[in-house]
């Protein structure tokens, strides 16, 4: 069975479903041979300096109860599943093409996942800013992938086409919220479920593809 998640990286719920599926995989090992983190963008058109995060979110959400819930649930999620959020710090919201384009190159060495989760920390837990290619470096070196290639890789345009491209293949899919996980090329499943809602999928595909 293979499974491609859309995700970008500055969404809360894209690291809880990221967890959420590590916990299903660890229900049905070696059931799911491949997982394949593919790009989305909430917002293409921030800036390459970033925008900060408290004021972005008070001209979205303003003071509204539920931006203030969606946040405590998101806080209660994150304890159960050993997230750090930190939504009080001072954070910049990069523009996440430069992280989705290292996102790409790590599926050759079959790391991914490891970058994925990388960055999403880094960005959650420590407010860092995701646009600095320094940190984008250290979160692949980190990974185990070749961090002065990639160094090299972000000072130019390197699959900046083929993100944008894989952009536009999900608006054409019609997905507008992440996390989004597609088995086999075909069976989708939105937002963030919980781990045995996963499981359930997983098994429901095998016991049809049987």
């Amino acid at each position: 069975m293979e499974l491609d998640v859309v995700i970008d990286v500055v969404c809360p719920w894209c690291y809880v479903g990221k967890k959420q599926l590590d916990k299903a995989l660890e229900q049905r090992p070696g059931v799911v041979s491949s997982v394949r983190w593919r790009p989305y963008q909430l917002s293409s058109e921030t800036p390459p300096e970033g925008v900060d995060r408290a004021e972005h979110y008070a001209k979205k959400f303003g003071d509204s109860p539920q931006f203030k819930a969606a946040r405590e649930h998101l806080l209660a999620l994150g304890k159960e599943l050993s997230i750090a959020f930190d939504f009080e710090s001072e954070c910049r919201i990069a523009n996440t093409l430069d992280a989705h384009r290292l996102i790409r190159w790590a599926m050759t060495p079959g790391l991914q996942n490891e970058v994925a989760e990388g960055l999403m920390k880094a960005y959650f837990e420590d407010c860092a800013f995701l646009g600095d290619h320094a940190l984008l470096v250290e979160i692949a070196h980190t990974a185990g992938m070749d961090g002065d290639l990639v160094k090299d890789l972000l000072a130019n345009d390197k699959d900046k086409d083929l993100i944008a491209a894989e952009f536009q293949q999900a608006h054409q899919m019609g997905i507008q919220s992440v996390p989004m996980f597609i088995f086999n090329g075909k069976s989708g499943v939105s937002g963030a479920q919980e781990a045995s809602v996963l499981v359930q999928v997983i098994d429901k595909i095998q016991t049809d593809a049987a």
